[in-house]
């Protein structure tokens, strides 16, 4: 069967890149889970097939083959359009590989372009969130010292005030302080440990349901559309709620300042399998997408929301997204965004298990 990996390459099973084993005739011998995922074909299906079967009137793929075997070296054919024998059309990059084990000569190693720059953005992504956190994270410091020392000054020159009316200036001085404060604990919190354990996905979601169905006016409706057979994922509960009601919060103030009719925000869960986050694959993931009906996120600012200090609402912080998406990125997710007058969906993956987030817990 086709299913069988050939002896001493176990490990292909495992790899996120889509794998083909060819023999001498240019019949498929092998095909690895993540060729099945990306082509939608099934491994057992094409058995035996000629790539000139599989893939359809493909001349590019077939050249690459061929100056393979002539030069008996990889050949690498970079960014060309392929046609399954399901009529699906996919780009992609391939390299072909001569070896010889068993019956097998050639290896094809196919990249998606489109998961390619996606594993690119979340990587840029990665990288700016880490230096905005560590930037932020030293800013609150510097900031909190001097912070207390004029809460304490103004405090001290009340007491001082000949004249009670005056007392209007200094509490002015306080108020701003202890809100310039209680910003910077809001920079310091992504780093508190998170606390890992079974959490149930939708739980989460009701909680944040709850607080939003008790905070907006009744013309907002919160819906669910939740795939009960998801299984328990390891994470934070208390970050995750965090998260997501950052999320859902920006949602419903903007349908209530741009008066939406028939406003509604959407709760949706789904299950997605053999899914590349930060550069590993795992089995299952949970699909969670928070949408509205509303005006969608102004251009201007659209690929910068996930920045801190950036904010399309009037007095809104710019804190709530960059926080959302520091908590994912703990729990090894990846959360994104797509935007358009009339739909915006934030979309977040989160894996169901991860090694490293199960060491933690034993270490709790």
């Amino acid at each position: 069967m086709v299913q069988h990996v050939p002896s001493g390459f176990s490990g292909l099973e495992h790899l996120a890149t889509a794998v083909m084993l060819l023999n001498q005739a240019h019949q498929v011998v092998y095909a690895n889970p993540s060729t099945e995922v990306l082509f939608a074909l099934s491994a057992t299906h094409i058995n035996k097939s000629h790539i000139s079967e599989v893939f359809l009137n493909c001349e590019v793929l077939q050249t690459a083959i061929d100056n393979a075997v002539k030069n008996d070296s990889p050949f690498r054919e970079h960014e060309f359009a392929l046609t399954t024998m399901r009529q699906q059309s996919f780009a992609v990059t391939c390299t072909v590989t001569p070896f010889k084990i068993g019956e097998a000569t050639l290896l094809l190693e196919f990249q998606q372009m489109d998961q390619q720059l996606r594993i690119a953005k979340e990587e840029r992504m990665l990288i700016q969130q880490q230096a905005n956190s560590e930037l932020l994270r030293n800013l609150a410091h510097e900031i909190r010292n001097p912070l207390g020392g004029l809460r304490g000054a103004a405090q001290l020159l009340e007491h001082e005030l000949p004249s009670p009316h005056l007392r209007e200036y200094t509490q002015v001085i306080i108020k701003e302080a202890d809100r310039l404060q209680s910003l910077m604990d809001r920079l310091l919190v992504p780093h508190r440990v998170p606390k890992y354990e079974p959490t149930n996905i939708h739980e989460v979601l009701e909680r944040v349901r709850s607080l939003l169905l008790a905070e907006s006016p009744n013309n907002i409706r919160v819906l669910r559309d939740y795939d009960t057979s998801l299984p328990d994922l390891i994470g934070d509960r208390e970050k995750l709620i965090q998260a997501v009601l950052n999320i859902a919060r920006n949602a419903v103030q903007a349908l209530q300042n741009s008066h939406t009719p028939h406003a509604e925000v959407v709760f949706r869960t789904r299950s997605q399998r053999q899914v590349t986050l930060s550069k590993k694959r795992y089995r299952v993931a949970i699909q969670l997408q928070i949408s509205d009906n509303g005006p969608g996120i102004p251009s201007e600012i659209r690929d910068r929301i996930f920045y801190p200090l950036v904010s399309g609402r009037e007095g809104g912080s710019g804190l709530g997204l960059a926080l959302a998406q520091t908590f994912i990125t703990q729990h090894h997710g990846m959360i994104d965004c797509e935007s358009k007058p009339g739909k915006t969906c934030f979309s977040i993956l989160l894996p169901v298990e991860s090694t490293v987030i199960k060491n933690a817990i034993i270490q709790q």
